[in-house]
């Protein structure tokens, strides 16, 4: 008897362990329809309203494009924060343990790498090319507009790692930087009409999953961690 109710104990468990992580699955999805919403923006609506192409906007056009898509990704991240509270009683700023030397060593590895990567990716270094491409002002509110996409993208990572840990055994996986690499990472195949960017995209999507589960899954770090690697 003691056998058949661990067991239906068990099987109920996993069930609910299955079914919440659809859950996270959602939002993690949530995150990257809200990273898409820019697109409607840039390609739809401000087109019509402008009456010119992303391509052809004034310095204040883009500038009111960047604060538009701000202020959209920050009341998203916003909702699915509080989504993942009230739905599953996950908070994601849970304190995590301290982190250890080897670990900030690694963190500090993929970082390089990362810089790496984009001098290859862009031929010299993001960060002055852009400066030099686009000027103080432009460049002051494109690095705002970063902030708020690290956060979405930080999002689908550690929904997307939730979710599959509900659904796996095994914990060290980096399932949400294999999500991110997916959707996030290859979508810019599409937003940059470049098969090498959006593959640049993925494995950086991919490192940035990598960077969670080596802070301790501690959203914060991995904010300020990603946001780094991305804009160098």
């Amino acid at each position: 008897m003691n056998n058949d109710l661990e067991r239906i104990s068990a099987q109920s468990q996993k069930f609910k362990q299955k079914k919440a992580g659809w859950k996270y699955l959602l939002l993690a999805l949530g995150a990257f329809a809200g990273l898409g919403i820019e697109a409607l923006y840039a390609f739809v609506l401000e087109p019509l309203i402008y009456g010119r192409q992303l391509q052809d906007f004034t310095i204040m056009q883009n500038i009111s494009h960047w604060i538009l898509t701000c202020i959209t990704w920050g009341l998203i991240a916003f909702l699915l924060i509080y989504l993942a509270k009230k739905k599953t009683n996950f908070d994601v700023f849970t304190k995590t343990e301290k982190l250890k030397v080897w670990q900030w060593i690694a963190v500090a590895v993929l970082v390089i790498c990362a810089f790496i990567l984009s001098c290859v990716n862009w031929n010299g270094c993001k960060v002055i090319k852009e400066f030099q491409f686009n000027g103080l002002l432009k460049f002051i509110f494109q690095y705002i507009y970063y902030m708020f996409e690290t956060l979405l993208f930080t999002l689908i990572i550690v929904f997307g790692q939730k979710a599959f840990e509900q659904w796996t055994e095994k914990k060290n996986i980096p399932y949400g930087g294999i999500f991110c690499a997916m959707t996030w990472g290859l979508v810019h195949v599409l937003t940059k009409s470049s098969l090498s960017t959006g593959l640049y995209s993925a494995l950086i999507g991919f490192l940035f999953g990598v960077v969670y589960l080596l802070t301790n899954r501690d959203i914060k770090k991995t904010y300020i961690i990603s946001y780094i690697m991305f804009v160098l």
